[in-house]
């Protein structure tokens, strides 16, 4: 063994397998967008659409996936030449069948053909050699969103005056509404919006080294070329675009919308496509997928890698601030120069916000972190209030050290003056929220007057604490390095404020932390280091110097 040699530390070894994740990330996207190469003409499938063919686009709607007599299909839409090098969007009124009114499918057929092709012998269209085809549902079964209404008794629904109800009556609207709530089931809803692409690239593909995501729709024709790919994008099937079917709801609107696509830009959609099909299997619900598609579909593809990175980084960060927030938490045993009302406040906001997010049925990707980081400000509270497990007892310290009693009565002396505050705030918004503001339920209307005030005013409660550092003069008794880690994701976190959809409250709390880290950015500039301070290893700067030393 080499004298002085040590081992790599745990961050060295994960910041070292993250640039590895992040190269062969790279490396493989970009391959995507690499054409390939073909050693002579003879090895490759040319491209039909290079000789700019015209083509016609004949759209039919029918309630079978796989029609197979002449009524089965309804002409919806037929566009003749199909100006397929220019994006188009197209608003169609489609007729809905009885059987589709009562929880029925119905599908979407298109075409791309020859323009001499009849459209009423749509039978024989797949027969010719140069016809293209491709299908989208059109309808999917959905539980309809939960009506809001007034707990007070205004129908906020409706958008009309408060009607007095009749006291003969013996159900009031409020609890009309949450009986029709609990018996809601999946009905159908169509799909309002249908967009496809043509791959207009003219790309050579290899017949040896076909691209797998594209093997499955190639269509040859006698000479060897493939015909133009045709590809419906189902990333744009989102679930804001749902329209419920109803009994009375005979015509709805269909808006058709193409555009021109390129050969990696093609590839890539098809990978994640493929991504998502085994996530609903894994315990990924509907709403889950659809948020994860609206980071695709309603981002441009360069701000699409952007958010990769930012993502890769923002779990990097995450993994280290949750390594040395644990670390910095397990080791202390003094509670000096930290308010403890502080972080019972994180574990009470933590807590009412996961709630909040599970009522709103808000996506997985936000809904876990939530939870996990409830867990760990519970965890905290023990160590704060010095409180242990025996048994089955919980087990308080009443035993302080003096730097604490002298933390708690300052902590006491910030969280008195910020009651003069807070707590009318809290009550106004609440009866506010009651009067104005529409909701499912009472429990829903609870949820909501208590996180509306941890996002709107939980930052007060981070007032204490820099109460405390401006009197001690210090803030070498925070967790600097957790705290910069969790800084640098805030910033993060304004970012996927506007890819995630979240709830909007939820949106501005993660602005509001910005103030907060350059408030502690100019407090730590303010007071100057001073090695007799205790770090958050609980050493302070002359010991550690005087432990090299020795070393």
């Amino acid at each position: 063994m080499l004298e002085g040699y040590r081992l790599p530390s745990l961050t060295t070894v994960v910041c070292g397998l993250f640039v590895a994740y992040i190269l062969q990330s790279l490396w493989t996207l970009g391959q995507l967008f690499v054409h390939p190469s073909c050693p002579a003409p003879s090895d490759c499938y040319q491209p039909l659409i290079a000789q700019k063919p015209s083509l016609q686009l004949l759209a039919y709607t029918s309630p079978y996936r796989s029609p197979s007599r002449p009524n089965d299909l309804e002409l919806l839409h037929r566009l003749n030449p199909f100006p397929y090098d220019e994006p188009r969007e197209d608003v169609l009124e489609v007729s809905l069948p009885l059987h589709v009114r009562k929880n029925g499918s119905l599908f979407l057929h298109l075409f791309l053909t020859p323009p001499h092709i009849d459209p009423e012998g749509w039978y024989e269209l797949d027969r010719w050699e140069h016809s293209v085809y491709s299908f989208a549902p059109l309808t999917q079964y959905h539980v309809p969103e939960a009506s809001t209404f007034n707990l007070l008794g205004e129908d906020m629904n409706k958008g009309k005056d408060t009607k007095k109800q009749d006291s003969s009556k013996p159900k009031t609207s409020s609890n009309k509404q949450e009986e029709k709530q609990k018996t809601q089931k999946a009905v159908t809803h169509f799909q309002s919006q249908v967009t496809f692409n043509i791959l207009t690239d003219p790309v050579g593909l290899p017949k040896h080294d076909l691209p797998y995501d594209l093997g499955h729709a190639l269509r040859l024709d006698s000479r060897g070329r493939y015909l133009p790919i045709l590809h419906v994008d189902s990333l744009s099937a989102r679930i804001r675009d749902l329209v419920e079917v109803t009994p009375t709801l005979k015509r709805t609107n269909l808006t058709l919308k193409y555009a021109p696509v390129s050969y990696g830009k093609l590839r890539l959609w098809m990978q994640f496509e493929g991504a998502l099909r085994p996530m609903a299997s894994l315990g990924f619900s509907a709403k889950d997928l659809d948020e994860v598609k609206g980071v695709f579909s309603d981002t441009s593809l360069y701000f699409l890698f952007v958010t990769f990175l930012v993502a890769a980084l923002h779990m990097l960060f995450d993994f280290l601030a949750f390594k040395n927030d644990i670390a910095f938490w397990r080791g202390r045993t003094s509670m000096a120069g930290l308010s403890p009302s502080y972080v019972a406040w994180r574990a009470i906001s933590q807590a009412i916000v996961f709630l909040y997010l599970l009522e709103e049925n808000t996506s997985m990707l936000v809904l876990v972190p939530a939870g996990v980081g409830g867990i760990i400000e519970l965890w905290k509270v023990t160590k704060a209030f010095h409180i242990r497990l025996e048994g089955w007892r919980l087990k308080v310290e009443h035993s302080i050290t003096s730097g604490e009693s002298a933390t708690r009565a300052l902590d006491s002396q910030g969280i008195r003056y910020l009651s003069y505050l807070l707590y009318p705030l809290l009550v106004c918004g609440a009866v506010y929220s009651l009067l104005y503001t529409p909701h499912r339920s009472w429990y829903s209307w609870l949820i909501n007057s208590l996180v509306n005030g941890v996002y709107a005013f939980g930052f007060l409660f981070m007032l204490p604490q820099l109460f405390i550092n401006y009197k001690l003069k210090s803030v070498a008794h925070l967790p600097w390095k957790t705290f910069m880690y969790k800084a640098f994701n805030t910033f993060i976190d304004d970012l996927f404020a506007f890819v995630i959809t979240m709830p909007t409250a939820h949106r501005v709390a993660c602005f509001r932390d910005d103030v907060v880290f350059l408030i502690y950015l100019f407090q730590r500039w303010l007071y100057p280091v001073d090695k007799s301070r205790v770090n958050e290893f609980g050493e302070t700067g002359e010991e550690a110097t005087q432990k090299e030393k020795k070393e």
